[in-house]
């Protein structure tokens, strides 16, 4: 259940913004951790939140309870670590206690096991502490299993005195790898470990109580989260303030924090330096201060360390996504900045240089986000900033240039407002519905163009990616269904459900006290041919090759995700079909003696490799062999890549690169996909011997 916990710990830090410190939490007597009256209460309310308005039909049973207590397990202990065997075939013999008292309200269960958690951390952290001064035989030929989310829950006591000693052992080895002395690889374990400790006695009977709350949530699918009191105004502060930050959506992953993705003009996705994937297992503040290790921290303490005001610089110590778990980290500097509406506006430009259609002008339009300024809206402001707006004035211009056909680019974008997309559809056709959304109680509401008539009616294709998500998918769902456009890249994520915020003080009237706020998933996108987007997404009409293991990507890969399912379609103005056979054969052949694709599928196939590793080596010469391996697989790949292209490519051993070349090898790399939808577009158009719209698309 670790991938539904990410869910829940992105939605609620998922942008670094700037603004005052949280203060630094005092440690919590054991003494403390009980529920109280207050808990009692609020579980009952979520209870019955769920049950009236969740999306999911469920019941309270033995079955649903031990979804909730794996859940809670997978928060604590993602990594098997710390509880054994029989601490778990205890919890669960109490499932029918747990079930009866989930229905009173009574969480007592839930404080049980958080307290003999705390005192098994205490334990194991005095383990590592003594084990950090030892020396380590790193020529030994032993491994580690680093992920064992899936691993069974260890039995003896002494197999895990061995598991934690060879996980010290792979701690100090991988900061010696990363150049460290021994003195420098203790005095930074020390630091870790104790750290670990220190923040598990910080957590109170509210963080307990919050933890378990949404380990119930995520029993029912990968959104639906609990927020506290303190949590809600964490999430309000983080709200009311500019977007001052790098720019980026972290998760927690074990004891790792994760970079999800950047966001477009942000000062992460802008520098080049850092990628969806990358681990950062170091912060530091200023030009020169003390880099802290962040290993094992609670993602609200990274974020913590990572946010700031605007113009002041924090440096962040990197494992890159493509060294796997054993390679070597790297420091980047950034500059906080504040994260505009116009940084992430809609941009476009012309190809013309198509070797398989010379003379064609393909139009690009590249849309990060579905952005709307809703405050300037309330405000009256009559040219209000909208994705929409901007793309009408664009599209307008490409217009005057010519172009013969328009590729509207999609790929990482993960949604947004639900009117713009509905209104962005609007002006690629004449009128119609666009979307249906069907809530809890079976009612169905269907999203129509506001605008009748199309701004524009000539060839067209969208380009997505495993990164397009929700708004994306309702556009590039609605285009397809049409048959308006070519829909080209790879399967999109799979976001299609609707999420909503409930104050759940509404529902205990005149209470003087504050339970906090439920997330949860209360309708569900369907097209107006009738099936969802949701867990499929969108699939594109022609697949380029980069689409390989999509499964282990998007809603696909969350644990108890909501199904796909069809509901009746709509009446639409469709267009008549016809076959996409010869554009496929076209594209696949140019794409089998593309150097550019080589490199990206061999890429992804490394990268694959590297996620599915789950154990390493703790020999030091096979960890340097293995490390120096993957880094020639994927340099040599870019590298020639870049060189047929005139580009001198950044060393990857380089410690300050040039941020501009590296944003440059970025661009490059970025154009392989985006060429080739404007080959398969130019394609269509001479295929139809017309610059009019190629309609109709099937198999």
């Amino acid at each position: 259940m670790r991938q539904s916990i990410r869910i829940l710990v992105a939605l609620l830090l998922a942008l670094l913004l700037a603004g005052a410190s949280w203060a630094r939490p005092q440690e919590v007597a054991l003494s403390e951790l009980f529920p109280n009256q207050q808990h009692a209460r609020t579980i009952q309310v979520i209870n019955s939140v769920l049950e009236r308005h969740h999306y999911r039909k469920w019941a309270l049973n033995e079955e649903f309870t031990g979804e909730v207590l794996n859940n809670y397990l997978a928060a604590l202990d993602a990594n098997r670590s710390f509880f054994l065997a029989r601490d778990v075939e205890r919890f669960e013999r109490n499932l029918r206690r747990l079930t009866e008292e989930l229905r009173r309200g009574d969480v007592a269960v839930a404080f049980d096991i958080f307290r003999l958690y705390r005192m098994r951390v205490e334990h194991r952290v005095d383990q590592a502490l003594g084990l950090i001064g030892q020396p380590f035989d790193f020529e030994q030929d032993e491994s580690y299993e680093f992920d064992r989310s899936k691993s069974p829950w260890v039995v003896r006591d002494e197999d895990l005195d061995d598991l934690w000693r060879r996980r010290i052992k792979n701690d100090a080895l991988s900061l010696r790898l990363a150049g460290r002395d021994d003195d420098a690889i203790r005095e930074q374990l020390r630091k870790r470990y104790e750290g670990l400790a220190r923040r598990v006695r910080q957590f109170t009977q509210d963080d307990v109580f919050e933890m378990f709350a949404n380990a119930l949530g995520q029993a029912l699918e990968p959104h639906t989260s609990f927020m506290s009191a303190a949590s809600s105004e964490n999430f309000d502060i983080s709200m009311r303030l500019s977007l001052e930050g790098i720019g980026a959506v972290l998760r927690g992953d074990s004891d790792m924090t994760v970079v999800q993705r950047t966001i477009p003009g942000g000062p992460a996705a802008e520098s080049g330096l850092i990628q969806a994937g990358d681990r950062i297992v170091g912060v530091g503040q200023g030009e020169e201060g003390q880099i802290e290790d962040v290993v094992g921290w609670r993602l609200q303490d990274v974020v913590d360390r990572i946010r700031g005001p605007k113009g002041s610089v924090v440096r962040l110590q990197i494992l890159p996504r493509t060294l796997g778990a054993d390679g070597p980290t790297r420091e980047i500097r950034l500059e906080r900045n504040q994260i505009r509406l116009e940084d992430q506006a809609a941009k476009a430009r012309v190809l013309d240089q198509l070797e398989n259609a010379p003379g064609l002008r393909i139009g690009v339009i590249e849309i990060s986000a579905f952005y709307r300024d809703f405050r300037a809206e309330s405000e009256g402001v009559k040219d209000f900033r909208s994705s929409t707006r901007d793309v009408r004035g664009l599209v307008e211009d490409l217009t005057r240039q010519g172009i013969d056909g328009l590729v509207i680019d999609l790929r990482g974008n993960g949604g947004g407002s639900l009117t713009e997309a509905t209104a962005l559809t609007g002006l690629f056709i004449d009128q119609g519905p666009v979307v249906q959304v069907k809530d809890s109680a079976g009612r169905i509401e269907i999203e129509r163009d506001p605008s009748p008539g199309a701004i524009y009616t000539g060839p067209l294709a969208i380009l997505v990616d495993r990164d397009s998500a929700s708004a994306s998918e309702i556009f590039a769902g609605a285009i397809q269904d049409y048959r308006r456009g070519l829909v080209i890249g790879e399967p999109t994520f799979g976001k299609g459900t609707v999420q909503t915020l409930i104050d759940l003080n509404r529902y205990v009237p005149g209470g003087s006290t504050d339970l906090g706020r439920l997330r949860l998933t209360m309708a569900q996108f369907y097209r107006v041919s009738g099936g969802s987007t949701q867990l499929r997404g969108v699939e594109p009409d022609i697949l380029l090759p980069t689409a390989e293991d999509i499964d282990r990507h998007g809603e696909r890969a969350l644990d108890n995700a909501l199904p796909w399912t069809r509901i009746d379609a709509v009446d639409f103005p469709g267009a008549s079909k016809t076959s996409l056979r010869e554009l496929r054969e076209r594209s696949s052949e140019r794409v089998a003696r593309d150097p550019g694709f080589e490199m990206l599928v061999a890429r992804n196939r490394t990268l694959r490799e590297i996620s599915e590793q789950q154990r390493v080596s703790l020999r030091e010469a096979d960890r340097r062999a293995e490390t120096t391996r993957r880094e020639q697989i994927l340099e040599e790949q870019k590298n020639a890549f870049l060189r047929r292209h005139g580009m001198t490519p950044v060393p990857a051993d380089e410690e300050f690169p040039d941020e501009r070349l590296l944003e440059k090898e970025l661009e490059v790399i970025a154009q392989i996909q985006l060429d080739e939808a404007a080959r398969i577009l130019a394609d269509a158009i001479l295929l139809q011997g017309t610059t009019r719209t190629r309609s109709a698309m099937r198999d």
